[in-house]
């Protein structure tokens, strides 16, 4: 009987499999064509409203010319240099090329026929490169072949010219999400609590994760320390560029580099932050590590909560294969279809943005409306106030675009720090597996994890906030102890 039953299972669970990705097969192939058409549509209504369209990653690619010194940018995931037209230079970290390299039915179809054309010039290409090259006698002209949206945002940025208005047609306008523009020091929003700067004995820094806000620490654990911790400790949540009440500059590529030096510029140098812990939740993980790396004396704790980290086996290009670990394509489980829709399609989240996002005020008055009052919308606030331009660069950017950088990052903590590294996870997360947290334990360990049972990506806080300040608050005392 057992073996019969399990057999069952064994068949149910493959027609399971089957059906989901049959049904996947066809709902992509479908939002591939649906993307691919407001690429059109939405080129129209910028063309319209502002007067010039917004560059998207559906543009083909051209190439840059860099004898010049002028832009120098990333090819298949690779780091470079973009050289200014003065001595100052801007370096990107992370420019990921998931940003333009997404395959999907409509675009594969497309490349092969744009192929085709190319390779009917190819031939004169080459001889008129060659010719190129000898006349100028011995200088050399390179060229990488990149994504138009990138170039064009470079040269927005050398410029030193704001390409588009702010906020744009498509984004919202509300005294929240442009609070901002109206301020002299383009400085991130930061949140603090607890005890004050001549009385603090130790600094904590809180880092959120991707389309929230501070609000996710200051709405739930931040009322839950206890008035001994309040009186030790300096708590200081921060929104990261681009989301919440952060600025969100339409210029930005939203790398790695350029969050982690907002959060310097915002937190540790204005408030003179010379040791302090991190709590950091799902991306913000990424940002805490960096942190670290930068920071080696002066991390006392890392806690970390369900981090993203999927290690790359060898063969694979790391960016590609966490972009189809943390969005697979595939309609089940549901939050598996939100992140691939967020993912891969460019447009179609700038749609929803266009209709959530922009309109957030009136989701968040809908919500209380519809549970009558009895939920805090404090989540639906940090989950809608961003732009799309940030929200995409920084998923593909930190996300995957850190994909060859984590291990290195891991090492360095674990060999060149002492700090005490926590790792929680909830044990019901569909978003980003268990197997991520054990890992980076894997990779550092003397970190400990601890698998919270019954919960998810968001209630791993939400839910359990009164004791999850009381872990922390014994983390804290334990590295303070074992550092001094």
């Amino acid at each position: 009987m057992a073996i019969v039953m399990g057999k069952s299972r064994s068949i149910l669970a493959l027609s399971g499999r089957l059906i989901n990705e049959a049904v996947s097969f066809l709902v992509f192939t479908f939002l591939d064509l649906l993307d691919f058409i407001l690429c059109f549509v939405f080129k129209v209504a910028d063309f319209f409203i502002e007067a010039e369209w917004k560059p998207c990653y559906c543009s083909s690619t051209k190439e840059a010319i860099t004898s010049n010194g002028k832009i120098l940018v990333s090819e298949q995931g690779e780091s470079k240099i973009v050289r200014m037209t003065s001595s100052r230079m801007l370096q990107l970290e992370d420019i990921s090329d998931t940003l333009y390299r997404r395959p999907s039915l409509v675009s594969e179809v497309s490349k092969s026929t744009v192929n085709e054309l190319r390779g009917l010039k190819l031939e004169a290409s080459v001889m008129q490169t060659s010719c190129e090259k000898k006349m100028k006698k011995g200088t050399v002209r390179s060229t990488f072949t990149v994504d138009s949206t990138i170039v064009e945002m470079l040269q927005g940025k050398i410029g030193g010219q704001q390409s588009h208005p702010i906020p744009r047609w498509s984004e919202c306008n509300c005294k929240i999400c442009t609070s901002w523009t109206t301020s002299s020091k383009e400085t991130l929003f930061v949140q603090v609590d607890g005890a004050k700067e001549n009385k603090a004995s130790e600094d904590v820094l809180f880092i959120h994760g991707f389309i929230s806000s501070s609000k996710f620490w200051t709405e739930t654990i931040f009322p839950n320390f206890s008035s001994s911790a309040k009186s030790k400790y300096r708590l200081i949540a921060v929104d990261l560029l681009g989301f919440g009440r952060s600025p969100k500059p339409t210029d930005s590529l939203y790398t790695l580099r350029e969050h982690v030096e907002m959060i310097e510029r915002s937190v540790l140098n204005p408030f003179k932050v010379k040791s302090f812990h991190i709590v950091a939740h799902s991306l913000g993980c990424i940002l805490a590590l960096a942190l670290a790396v930068r920071h080696p004396s002066s991390i006392k704790s890392l806690t970390l909560l369900a981090p993203p980290y999927f290690p790359v086996p060898k063969g694979e290009q790391g960016t590609q294969y966490v972009l189809r670990r943390v969005a697979p394509r595939r309609v089940w489980p549901p939050i598996a279809l939100g992140a691939s829709i967020a993912c891969w399609y460019e447009h179609i989240s700038r749609m929803a943005c266009l209709f959530i996002c922009k309109n957030h005020r009136k989701v968040e008055l809908l919500t209380k409306l519809l549970t009558r009052n009895r939920i805090r919308t404090f989540l639906v606030e940090g989950f809608f106030c961003h732009t799309h331009n940030a929200a995409w660069h920084t998923l593909h950017n930190i996300i995957c675009g850190t994909a060859t950088k984590i291990d290195g990052y891991l090492d360095a903590v674990r060999d060149r720090q002492r700090c005490q590294v926590t790792i929680f996870h909830g044990r019901d997360d569909e978003l980003l597996p268990p197997e991520c947290s054990y890992n980076v334990q894997s990779r550092i360990p003397r970190a400990k994890v601890k698998l919270i049972d019954n919960k998810d990506h968001i209630t791993i806080v939400v839910g359990r906030q009164k004791s999850f300040a009381r872990e922390l608050e014994e983390i804290w005392k334990t590295a303070s102890t074992t550092n001094t």
